[in-house]
């Protein structure tokens, strides 16, 4: 008869963990999990809220006659 070797969540987490070190280095591994972060707030609606303080106007006047920032 076969038996299942049932893991739990952390035991599969742990093992996944293990894995991606041993296989991508420190380094891979520490770039690998910073693409993970998932960030905070909501991107798009705080874009939205700083964006409306521009208008086509004052973007304009913001720049000099050669089109750099002033």
């Amino acid at each position: 008869m076969n038996t299942i070797d049932y893991k739990t969540e952390q035991e599969i987490y742990q093992k996944g963990i293990a894995v991606l070190y041993q296989g991508l280095g420190a380094s891979g591994f520490i770039r690998f999990i910073q693409q993970l972060d998932q960030g905070h707030g909501n991107y798009t609606e705080e874009r939205q809220q700083w964006q409306q303080e521009y208008s086509v106007d004052s973007i304009l006047a913001e720049l000099d006659s050669d089109g750099v920032l002033k």
